[in-house]
């Protein structure tokens, strides 16, 4: 006799995570526990029997977009897990919404991994498949974010991150380098190094040293960089390697050399936040501007490629408008890549929320203009200086053939994060050009933020 056994349809999770890239990072991580546990992944809404909302919670205006999300959610599904850094607070969250079956905080894995088993438990065990699940992945193939630490032990005036993350927690390096080779074994080309503060990799473990290789590595961010330097794709080249949130601490310096040798993509995404001194004092910033553009300087003598992108908060209690000239001309002097502001907000908690002399809002406006006038400005001549120049760039997108046959692309330089810079758009690219590709194009003409070209 024959008994035939049918399994039970695999229970299927959604998730809409919002916030910085160090939250897609907790998706994917909770997302790859729960494939482990035996659930499927919903595209939707409608499929899933239970929705995962990833909150951000560092702004009041990241808030409201939370509270939308999970109101989206609950009228689209019914059946919704909130988690993150809004997760901090609960109360708040179900006043808005109390239809929510649970709130947990950031990265809390095993919390959230527990709450979907209550709401939804899982109809299939994680032995079902006997073939090896990958881990889930929320960007494309091509890069991925590479979190090497959590938390932060800065106590900055505006921030209360570690309010909602913590303190400093980093990572063992050996584990940061075992995902980067599994990461880049699976196709990734580009690896995004994120965490509250990079450079700070390793204070809390006093730099320990593990063996790697057969050879011992120091948590620490020169030793991690120069390691993940000696990765190599399929094709037998290094993946480009983007440092993400450096505090320009004196060992920033040690990366740029390796910058020069082809071992790290020449980027820096640096947190300046401002340059007048006064008002990095009231910020309680852990670097000022004092020796900044000696460095900038000392760092483009050694890698002319390299591209520095920063951010910058207009409009902070005490911001004089002497305050903002000299921002601007330190800006005019500095002559950053790319640059993004932000007008000042408070935020519920933060320190800097009880300063003095509040700056008005369309003075805030005013200043906020007046520095992305000057920044884009900056950015239109650089990228104009890049004209007639051979660039490697890496395809993020292959368009479909127009009416005459073209087929158009959109990747990045080495100058250009994703998500966060501008696109280096191509014509007339061949068909059998594809995502995660890095190709040399010809740059034909620029504006304020992108490139245009074709492949050389």
């Amino acid at each position: 006799m024959t008994v035939s056994t049918t399994l039970p349809d695999q229970k299927k999770v959604g998730m809409v995570s919002l916030g910085c890239p160090k939250a897609l990072v907790d998706s994917e991580r909770i997302l790859t526990r729960l494939r482990a546990d035996g659930y499927a992944m919903s595209p939707d809404y409608a499929g899933a029997d239970v929705v995962l909302v990833n909150t951000c919670g560092f702004l009041d205006s990241a808030k409201e977009e939370s509270l939308a999300a999970i109101g989206e959610a609950i009228a689209e599904n019914g059946r919704v897990i909130v988690t993150g850094c809004m997760g901090e607070e609960a109360d708040a969250i179900r006043a808005a919404h109390p239809q929510v079956l649970a709130v947990t905080g950031a990265h809390q894995y095993e919390q959230v991994v527990e709450a979907v088993h209550e709401h939804a438990p899982p109809s299939q065990g994680p032995f079902i498949d006997l073939i090896p699940q990958p881990d889930v992945k929320l960007t494309p193939r091509h890069y991925s974010y590479l979190k090497i630490s959590e938390g932060c032990n800065h106590s900055c005036a505006f921030c209360i991150i570690p309010d909602l993350r913590g303190k400093l927690a980093s990572r063992r390096v050996d584990a940061v380098l075992r995902e980067a080779e599994k990461l880049v074994a699976a196709g990734t080309k580009e690896l995004l190094v994120i965490s509250q503060d990079t450079s700070a990799y390793g204070v809390d473990t006093r730099h320990e040293e593990r063996d790697w290789k057969g050879h011992p590595v120091r948590a620490h961010m020169t030793d991690l960089a120069r390691e993940l330097g000696q990765l190599r794709t399929s094709e037998g080249v290094p993946p480009w390697v983007r440092l993400h949130y450096v505090y320009p601490y004196p060992h920033v310096d040690a990366v740029i050399p390796l910058m020069a040798e082809g071992l790290l993509t020449p980027y820096l995404d640096i947190p300046f936040q401002h340059a007048s001194p006064k008002v990095l004092k009231a910020m309680r910033r852990p670097a000022n501007e004092a020796k900044v553009l000696e460095r900038l300087k000392g760092w483009r003598e050694i890698c002319p490629e390299i591209a520095v992108r920063s951010s910058f908060v207009v409009g902070f209690p005490g911001e004089t408008e002497e305050d903002f000239a000299y921002l601007l001309e330190w800006l005019e002097q500095a002559q950053l890549d790319r640059v993004g502001a932000f007008r000042f907000e408070p935020v519920e908690g933060a320190a800097a929320n009880a300063l003095p002399d509040p700056v008005p809002e369309e003075v805030k406006e005013e200043r906020y203009a007046r520095v992305m006038e000057l920044t884009e400005r900056i950015s239109a001549e650089k990228l104009q200086a890049k004209i007639g120049k051979t660039l490697p760039v890496i395809i993020d997108d292959v368009g479909e053939a127009d009416e005459d046959g073209d087929i158009g692309a959109t990747g990045r330089s080495q100058a250009d994060a994703p998500e966060i810079d501008g696109a280096v758009y191509l014509r007339n690219v061949p068909e059998t050009l594809a995502s995660g590709d890095i190709v040399q194009v010809q740059v034909e003409d620029a504006d304020a933020h992108d490139l245009f070209g074709a492949i050389g």
